[in-house]
């Protein structure tokens, strides 16, 4: 693996990036995402989706911006 990949997720603690579990990267991304919903409502959330993606990839979240958080902010860069 080259050398300038990250090899683990980060995460930001009193304004330093530090290594950290995936569980614990995705329930702070998760945390983040509820507090924004809980606050401003499922329209403050939005996602962008990459057209180099596959077609289920694309789905799948869609499909979670739509149905899990209750945006329909989702976009991707398909139509270029």
């Amino acid at each position: 693996m080259p050398r300038d990949r990250l090899s683990h997720p980060l995460v930001r603690e009193d304004g330093e990036l530090r290594a950290a579990t995936w569980d614990e990267a995705l329930e702070r991304a998760a945390t983040g995402i509820k507090a924004v919903v809980d606050e401003s409502g499922p329209t403050a959330f939005g996602m962008f989706s990459c057209s180099k993606a596959t077609n289920e990839m694309n789905y799948m979240a869609q499909k979670f911006a739509r149905t899990v958080v209750g945006s329909n902010n989702i976009d991707s860069c398909n139509r270029t």
